[in-house]
């Protein structure tokens, strides 16, 4: 993709739901480096209000910040009316709150999806819209989709059996959808009603599957399991032991939030992506266990414990990247090693980024 195509979206308005979180955040400033202007349509909530502020860099008195709920036909219709693209990040991604509350995931990740798709569809001004998907829609996969019964093949199966325990699969575009959970079943339904909704009357469309998002300054929720980099840091920082769920044997592809907001922009405009789904990861396999040592790295003094593996987390896979590299001309940048050094960076300098809650939990073990 020729760095000519991100011009085209100077000067035009991209309406981002959920902008105001960690990722949206990036992708605004990233679309503001382009040349374009965001609209932010966002609750909110997740996060105290210093969070957004301080930590994502999100004042809500600007102008260009929208603070409602998605499910708002009338907001969302107006939002739609005065953009030239649209990209929705806006979803309940917890994992685990998707799990205890499945009425809340319906009620964000489809209704919500289902009334913004509405707004698309009726608004000829819009030129694509970006729908946020996840690498979760694939659960665990199969290790043999894709497989190519070689030579080169047999060799590469050896090593990640010496590596991981198990052959990781590698998540193919084409590859059968297996969700697990509450949230990833929220969005393989958002990625069909997309295809249907917008297919439908001509709009164009690209949906990009997320692995798995971490990077400086991710904060953590109590009660979660996502964001395992963010996690072990801070437990680490505080001297908290790294809990391993299910032995931390499950792989992960992790690419860093900056890329993330890259990949999404260029989606945007990039010819090849008209009514593409495309992975949006590094092709690397990373377990969790090996996040956890690169945590600990910095951390001498951390400790490791096993813990059950929570309802819903998948063993996972990673990325393969061949149309994601051929659609947007582009490749992620940031490796693992270089991501976890840059992220417990961040934390040592900004230690306030550790929940109150959590350090109630220091406290409670040092008494």
């Amino acid at each position: 993709m020729h760095e000519t195509q991100l011009r085209e979206l100077a000067g035009r308005t991209v309406l981002v739901t959920g902008g105001a979180g960690l990722i949206g955040s990036r992708i605004t400033g990233y679309l503001r480096q382009v040349g374009a202007r965001p609209i932010a349509l966002c609750t909110m909530d997740a996060y105290p209000r210093s969070t957004y502020r301080d930590l994502f860099g999100v004042d809500p008195a600007d102008p260009d910040i929208i603070i409602g709920n998605i499910q708002n036909r009338g907001l969302v219709r107006k939002a739609v009316a005065q953009s030239d693209y649209v990209i929705h990040a806006a979803a309940l991604a917890d994992v685990a709150a998707c799990t205890r509350r499945p009425m809340a995931a319906i009620q964000t990740n489809i209704t919500g999806t289902q009334v913004l798709l509405d707004a698309v569809a009726a608004c000829e001004r819009i030129r694509r819209l970006v729908l946020v998907s996840s690498a979760s829609v694939y659960g665990n996969g199969n290790p043999e989709d894709g497989a190519r019964p070689c030579d080169e093949y047999r060799t590469m199966r050896r090593l990640l059996e010496s590596v991981y325990g198990r052959v990781p699969p590698q998540f193919h575009e084409h590859t059968r959808l297996r969700p697990m959970s509450v949230y990833a079943n929220t969005k393989a339904w958002g990625e069909t009603q997309t295809v249907l909704t917008l297919g439908g009357v001509g709009t164009s469309y690209t949906v990009v599957r997320y692995f798995s998002v971490y990077g400086e300054p991710q904060v953590i929720k109590e009660n979660s399991h996502s964001w395992v980099v963010a996690w072990f840091a801070a437990r680490a920082a505080l001297g908290l032991p790294l809990h391993l769920n299910g032995g931390g044997h499950q792989v992960r592809d992790l690419v860093h939030v900056d890329d993330i907001a890259i990949a999404t922009v260029r989606a945007l405009v990039a010819p090849l992506a008209h009514n593409e789904t495309i992975n949006v990861g590094t092709g690397v396999p990373t377990s969790i266990r090996k996040v956890a040592e690169l945590a600990a790295e910095q951390y001498p003094e951390a400790r490791f414990v096993e813990t059950p593996l929570p309802p819903g987390d998948p063993l996972g896979g990673y990325a393969a990247t061949h149309r994601m590299e051929a659609v947007l001309g582009w490749r992620p940048t940031i490796t693992v090693e270089e991501g976890v050094a840059r992220y417990v960076d961040w934390l040592d300098k900004t230690p306030e980024a550790i929940p109150r809650w959590l350090r109630a939990r220091t406290e409670t073990a040092t008494a």
